[in-house]
């Protein structure tokens, strides 16, 4: 019998990671389809962000495939994976603007850099995509530093849409911001994936964060994909560790690393 299904835009099978002997990532199998929202969930030090890494090219996994669009990526050479890069736009957990430019240029920094656009027609199109986040042309010119945490992240996202992305990652998208804040942030990034029918990629340990922009949540624990349903499932996950995390319980079988740094 045929499949018809489509085919993931991201692909992902059994993905390790370890630094020296502590075992990071134990074999992710994760699909990410076209046009869809996945939330990586998780408490800190799981794994979250070495499996974004692996994905972006930032780290080389010790095992497994990385799919996009059904060309294996982790084997390519360096010029063919800034090609495959090119298809990415990422919001940073801390904004990560580059303070020696203005707002405008921190924007357009991939027209710029990538596709050569000149500087008047970059700068429009910056001016039109800080916009669509509910920025000003007045903020522009400005420096990052002259700029609130929310601003700047939403300039950041601005920075991740301007070249129109076929795949978003989030690190964090909220980390830092009030509960009013992040949830702009939120209706941002929602707003954002479906406008340009990108799939997306979000790791985060925000519940709030998470219901709003997935379609599907996962949750890694020790290095493993332990849950994975529709994000409208999770309440009914039926997962004691599920239900231990959004629900942020003390008590319940996650083991709480509580060990001086």
């Amino acid at each position: 019998m045929t499949n018809n299904a489509p085919s993931p835009k991201i692909r992902i099978r059994g993905l390790r990671k370890s630094f020296g002997s502590k075992h990071i990532l134990r074999g992710i199998d994760l699909d990410v389809g076209v046009g869809e929202s996945v939330v990586v969930i998780g408490g800190s030090g799981t794994g979250k962000s070495v499996l974004l890494k692996c994905i972006l090219g930032i780290l080389d996994p010790d095992e497994g495939t990385i799919e996009i669009d059904g060309k294996e990526v982790t084997s390519l050479s360096r010029r063919d994976r800034e090609t495959v890069m090119h298809k990415f736009g990422m919001l940073f957990q801390g904004a990560a603007l580059f303070d020696s430019l203005p707002v405008w240029e921190n924007v357009a920094f991939g027209l710029l850099q990538v596709d050569r656009m000149g500087r008047d027609e970059a700068k429009q199109k910056a001016i039109e995509t800080l916009a669509q986040v509910g920025l000003g042309a007045d903020v522009a010119d400005l420096s990052p530093a002259e700029l609130s945490g929310g601003m700047q992240k939403r300039v950041g996202l601005a920075r991740a849409i301007a070249r129109r992305p076929e795949i978003l990652f989030f690190d964090e998208p909220t980390t830092g911001l009030d509960p009013i804040m992040a949830d702009v942030i939120n209706d941002l990034i929602a707003h954002s994936v479906r406008e340009l029918g990108a799939s997306a990629i979000s790791i985060t340990h925000d519940m709030a964060s998470a219901r709003k922009i997935a379609d599907r949540v996962t949750m890694l624990y020790k290095g493993e994909l332990i849950w994975d349903g529709n994000v409208a499932d999770i309440d009914a996950s039926g997962n004691a560790y599920v239900d231990q995390f959004i629900n942020g319980h003390a008590e319940g079988p996650i083991e709480l690393d509580v060990r001086a740094a």
